[in-house]
């Protein structure tokens, strides 16, 4: 499902603006990239229904060059291969693999370990970087406001328990065959759920990127 035009302007008319008011000197210049981020917001607000003012302040949280924001997700198997899965509290409570956002000082696989371990409390060490996708390109549900950069790792499991989260509601292995259907499709597909089993039966598969 391609994304709204309005989207993708807007989107893209905010970056512009992030990006011009982090580099420019003149304060006419600053004004118009103000303007332009006005507009961006006004957009977003015609196309999604959200009040503009409350778009436009989180455009003006942005700082800095205008780059995608970072997830991680991460296939972890068991002895039977089996993958690690967990619902998501935020979305209704569908599964999807664990992940989320990077944090700061924090490589991204320790981002992936860190994860992992927050949301089913089972312990990984993180062994290989499967997929860097775009989650546009890829057509995730619903859109996001900025664009998503999303890396799935395959994690090896070294410890640890079955255990929730404020995150989660339930953990679990689910063989090939098995995979549930009420997925969290924002953070995850089922054709990339076909490709983390795919690279954990071959290891040595490039990493896949778009």
């Amino acid at each position: 499902m391609a994304e709204p035009n309005w989207l993708i302007w807007a989107r893209e008319i905010q970056g512009i603006s992030q990006t011009g008011l982090t580099y420019a000197k003149d304060p006419f210049d600053k004004e118009r990239y103000e303007m332009l981020r006005a507009l961006a917001a006004r957009m977003m607000a015609e196309g999604s229904g959200l009040p503009a003012g409350k778009i436009e302040t989180i455009f003006q949280e942005q700082a800095g060059y205008a780059t995608p924001k970072l997830e991680v997700r991460v296939g972890v198997f068991d002895k039977e291969g089996r993958i690690l899965m967990v619902r998501e509290v935020l979305d209704q409570n569908k599964w999807t693999v664990p992940g989320g956002w990077t944090d700061v000082n924090l490589t991204a696989a320790d981002c992936a370990a860190k994860e992992v371990w927050e949301e089913t409390g089972y312990t990984v060490r993180i062994t290989k970087l499967a997929m860097a996708l775009d989650r546009t390109t890829q057509g995730h549900q619903p859109p996001e406001a900025f664009t998503v950069t999303k890396l799935f790792f395959l994690g090896e499991l070294t410890g640890g328990s079955p255990t929730t989260s404020i995150e989660t509601s339930e953990v679990r292995f689910f063989a090939h065959d098995e995979i549930p259907t009420d997925l969290s499709i924002g953070r995850v597909l089922p054709k990339q759920i076909e490709r983390l089993f795919a690279h954990h039966a071959t290891p040595t598969l490039p990493t896949e990127f778009d």
